[in-house]
């Protein structure tokens, strides 16, 4: 009888212990989409980006005025064509329009990774002064409540992104 009231004293000692420490626990949240759109560098990629598209579009417009030049050439000369030259004709605009096709998808592909490589620094830099935010703060979790996936927070989370903009230096007073 002694064994087990003393069992169930340490199961109730470990129990008090285990609560006391949850209570000390602190989660956070941040919406990482809006620190993104308050910091400068944003502007600066975003200004990047936009004249490599144009550059991308300006060649793929080129293409496409080519190959509509030699398609009203090819409709309005297929009456004086023989049948060799007329399918040498058609072969040579199917070959630029599926050039141009290839070119548009090449040109997204680039955009896509162009667009990657602009932002990951500024993303590394939020993520950064997240991490470094939560650890100074004594936080266990942050939560991206960007992403979605986080579909419920309390009260008792706290919103970090005063304190994250304030370690960005992007003036915003931090409440506690």
């Amino acid at each position: 009888m002694i064994r087990i009231t003393k069992s169930i004293m340490i199961v109730a000692l470990f129990l008090c212990a285990a609560n006391v420490g949850a209570q000390n626990l602190k989660f956070g949240h941040i919406n990482s989409q809006e620190l993104m759109m308050a910091m400068p560098e944003r502007d600066s990629a975003e200004a990047k980006l936009k004249k490599y598209a144009k550059q991308l579009q300006d060649q793929i417009e080129t293409l496409q005025v080519e190959f509509n030049k030699k398609y009203q050439d090819y409709l309005q000369k297929k009456a004086t064509f023989t049948d060799a030259i007329r399918e040498m004709k058609e072969k040579e605009l199917n070959d630029l329009d599926q050039r141009s096709k290839e070119f548009e998808q090449t040109a997204q592909q680039d955009y896509q990774r162009q667009q990657g490589e602009y932002m990951k620094p500024i993303v590394e830099k939020a993520n950064a002064t997240i991490q470094k935010v939560a650890k100074a703060n004594g936080f266990i979790y942050v939560f991206d409540i960007s992403s979605g996936a986080v579909t419920y927070f309390s009260d008792q989370s706290i919103d970090i992104l005063p304190m994250v903009k304030k370690e960005l230096g992007l003036g915003v007073v931090v409440k506690k």
